[in-house]
């Protein structure tokens, strides 16, 4: 079950957090909600029910809470009671916290406000209970209490967390300068507080600091096998081995968060829903509300081929198929009622097969994740037999090798077991290793020699590497190590990317993005953290230290800068002069006849390209193409059924490659969008949807700015032109 919590931030609005301090471009207010929103939107993002916040604005313009009648809790208001907040809450709570036009406001008033909102809500249930005061300690405060205060907060088991703006934190090395005796007093007592409390007292600039630090998501031990690990046949002999145990993932890939699809609800018919999606509204003028989206629902039709059903098709419900397997160039299929022939069945269980030296196994034949077995939890003679055989396992420097089935019926897997004893945790580490059919045996050339034609072996040639490149090389991956290359809080050298240091981009960037854009739905999103990036690139330092050695090997290895590919070998290739020195092209076109070739329909591939082989005018280009097209049009119209789609479908592919080569993208476009246009309306011989599923499976479509630079067309337009029916 998961733990319960309430934290309830409390959040200095006072007319002096609209100043701007310590050279920031932005103001108190505004640097110290960079940490608020991502404690905020870190929480929303579990989901949980049992993860709930209230926030309440300290030295505010006016009083809202339960204790507005007592003197000295003036200037504070409860923003948000302690519940959920969902992505509506939060956009609601941005435009409530704006700087006030007053300083005051007691802080340690409004402590006492937040203890007595979790109370009244948690009561004596089991909660995790905290509260976040971020302040800028300029405002007056009445310590009288104080003692009370600490007491309270210890009898309730609750952490407060004080968070200041420019705090001096000498742990961290922050002091600010010029500070007035006011603040100075005010964090005096604020950390004298947590010190009394048991809580924890820092300065902003450090937690903002940590805000680029991922944090990694802890995970419920899921066990994938509970069950016994045997040794010999269990049944029929008293001296077979027996254990057991419990099998959990030690190794998984963290997956980033899946989109779903939604649609914005159309004005003029709130039941029915537009075509445009959420993504293609945020990135226009206006976001949509959580209100406005509607869930796309997903419908599958299968269909066949029937000449006497309108169309040409009709619909067959699911339960009328039938699997097939594929059995050379026809399927072969195999009814619901005889699928239990072509399953292998099993029974679950977990048995050692064998065991194999610690050296005679191969990493590379890993084929998953690692998964750690461990002894079942609750049985202590189970951990003594577990142990034991892991200490065997060790002591003589061996793996065992296992069959596992997880489930019945489940397809059988080989494991190899590696003993892994630690001081707090003796477990077995578990792979997968591959069947024979699993494995792929590829022959390649050897790299320090090559062999001839002829059988003999060359050590020394120009395409190896000779003693001097290979030294170089060594000073230079030498020089490029990063094993030592950072170095700790005392200055010794550690490594500069351990693997617990080391996050993935992609999932925690995507995180950071979803958390932003629900707060801020039109601002930019800020770049991603140098947590992120440090394993982009190699450390400057290092690069800069390397450097001669880099040129060492360039200078050895004799290596020169590769030109630049030209944009079109066709257009840039030399033409060939006949020996005698004759323009051949001239002579032909001074003849009327051969001055415009014709592309015939029964040798349309190659008069194509032999007339673009021997063009140069781009408007010989251009005919070239819109004849090509035409031939294309003509097998489609003439085709009787789907016996001229093949060739038309040739004729396309080839007419994409070489105006792609002649960097004539536009060319192309303009045929398929003429092509396109008239097999929709049917005017190629009647009903070609065919023709053009056929297009779209070949993927012929337009050719985008990625394939082409030349080209005008992006992809989110090729993908329109081949998507739309």
């Amino acid at each position: 079950m998961a733990t319960k919590e309430a934290t309830v931030f409390i959040i200095d609005i006072g007319k002096s957090m609209s100043e701007h301090n310590g050279g920031r471009n932005e103001s108190d207010l505004q640097w110290a909600m960079h940490y608020i929103w991502d404690r905020v939107t870190s929480t929303v993002a579990t989901g949980r029910k049992t993860a709930q916040i209230g926030v309440i604005a300290l030295r505010s313009d006016e009083t809202n809470h339960d204790l507005s009648g007592e003197e000295g809790y003036q200037h504070i208001s409860i923003l948000q009671p302690i519940s959920q907040i969902l992505m509506t809450n939060l956009r609601d709570l941005r435009g409530l916290i704006k700087s006030s036009n007053t300083e005051n406001g007691d802080a340690l008033s409004a402590l006492v406000i937040a203890i007595q909102m979790i109370a009244s809500h948690c009561k004596k249930l089991q909660y995790v209970r905290q509260i976040v005061l971020v302040t800028n300690g300029r405002g007056a405060m009445d310590t009288d209490d104080l003692p009370d205060i600490a007491k309270k907060l210890l009898e309730d088991s609750i952490e407060l967390l004080v968070v200041g703006v420019d705090f001096d934190d000498l742990s961290y090395g922050y002091k600010e300068e010029e500070k007035t005796d006011l603040k100075r007093e005010n964090e005096k007592i604020l950390k004298g507080l947590t010190e009394q409390a048991g809580g924890i007292f820092g300065t902003l600039a450090q937690a903002t600091e940590e805000l680029g630090m991922p944090r990694v998501k802890s995970t419920r031990p899921v066990p994938s096998y509970k069950g016994s690990l045997t040794l010999g046949d269990t049944g029929n002999y008293d001296t077979a081995l027996s254990i057991n145990v419990e099998r959990y993932p030690r190794t998984m890939v963290a997956a980033p968060p899946s989109a779903s699809s939604f649609a914005v609800k159309s004005d003029s018919a709130p039941d029915e829903t537009s075509a445009q999606s959420s993504a293609t509204v945020v990135n226009g003028d206006t976001a949509p509300s959580e209100g406005s989206l509607a869930a796309v629902n997903m419908t599958r039709v299968y269909q066949i081929q029937d000449e006497s059903a309108p169309g040409g098709k009709r619909d067959v419900d699911r339960e009328e198929l039938a699997k097939g397997y594929t059995y050379g160039r026809k399927a072969v299929p195999i009814s619901e009622s005889e699928e239990n022939v072509t399953k292998f069945e099993t029974s679950a269980g977990f048995e050692i097969i064998g065991f194999v030296p610690a050296e005679s196994h191969q990493r590379f034949t890993d084929m998953s994740r690692t998964n750690v077995i461990i002894a079942q939890k609750t049985d202590e003679k189970q951990y003594l037999a577990l142990s034991s055989f892991i200490h065997a396992l060790h002591e003589t420097d061996s793996f065992a090798v296992a069959r596992l089935v997880a489930k019945e019926n489940r397809p059988p897997l080989i494991l190899i077991l590696a003993p892994s004893i630690e001081p707090d945790c003796e477990c077995l580490i578990d792979v997968e290793i591959p069947f024979a059919e699993d494995i792929r045996s590829y022959r390649f050339p050897p790299l320090d020699r090559i062999i001839t034609v002829s059988g003999k072996t060359l050590t020394q040639h120009r395409n190896l590497p000779n003693d001097a490149l290979t030294r170089a090389m060594d000073g230079y991956v030498d020089h490029m190590d990063l094993s030592l290359f950072d170095r700790d809080e005392e200055g010794n050298p550690t490594e500069y990317l351990p693997m617990d240091e080391t996050y993935s981009p992609v999932l925690h960037r995507l995180h950071q993005a979803i958390r932003w854009r629900a707060v801020h739905p039109m601002e930019a999103f800020p770049p991603p953290p140098a947590a992120l990036t440090r394993a982009s690139n190699p450390p400057e330092e290092l690069i800069k230290a390397a450097k001669p050695f880099l040129d060492k090997v360039q200078a050895t290895g004799d290596v020169k800068k590769v030109p630049p590919k030209q944009l079109s070998r066709k257009r840039a290739r030399d033409t060939i002069k006949p020996l005698s020195g004759l323009d051949v092209d001239a002579l032909l076109h001074q003849d009327p006849s051969k001055r415009r070739r014709v592309i015939s329909s029964e040798n349309a591939i190659p008069d194509f390209k032999q007339l673009l082989a021997s063009s140069e005018d781009p408007n010989a280009i251009a005919d070239a193409a819109r004849q090509m097209g035409a031939r294309v049009q003509e097998w489609i119209e003439r085709s009787l059924g789907d016996s001229g789609y093949g060739r038309a479908i040739e004729g396309i592919r080839v007419m994409r490659e070489e105006l792609s080569e002649f960097e004539e993208p536009g060319l192309y476009n303009e045929v398929m969008r003429g092509l396109k246009e008239r097999l929709m309306k049917g005017e190629l011989g009647g009903d070609r949807a065919e023709m053009w599923w056929l297009v779209r499976v070949n993927r012929l479509g337009l050719i985008d700015r990625t394939m082409s630079a030349r080209s005008e067309v992006d992809e989110e337009e090729a993908k329109r032109f081949l998507a739309a029916k």
